[in-house]
């Protein structure tokens, strides 16, 4: 099992558990854990409503790519620590990791 942790937009805290092997991402993940973010794009690195900021564990992440830096350049509010949920597969270099939602909250 895979092991991290997810921070709301209201700072609550929720621990995550997903079998390995699972070939999902972390927008996925999110979504189906039910938090409340947009995914606009599906997952395509386009859209940025899949913002996160790696609290803990970015060392171990894979590098972003262009197109994932691109989009992150667009943000007002992204740092060095920022990550689109879309482009994070979860697999093993997620174990500890620790994840705030940054995206906007959706208005419906």
């Amino acid at each position: 099992m895979i092991h991290f942790t997810i921070e709301d937009r209201d700072g609550e805290r929720q621990p995550i558990e997903i079998p390995e092997g699972i070939n999902l991402s972390l927008m996925e993940v999110l979504k189906a854990s039910e938090y409340t973010i947009l995914a606009t794009c599906g997952g395509m690195a386009l859209c940025a409503t899949c913002h996160v900021q790696v609290l803990d564990g970015i060392d171990t992440l894979p590098s972003a790519q262009d197109a994932e830096l691109d989009m992150l350049d667009t943000l007002p509010d992204a740092e060095s620590d920022s990550r689109l949920a879309c482009q994070i597969r979860v697999d093993e270099t997620l174990e500890g990791a620790v994840f705030r939602i940054k995206s906007p909250e959706p208005s419906y």
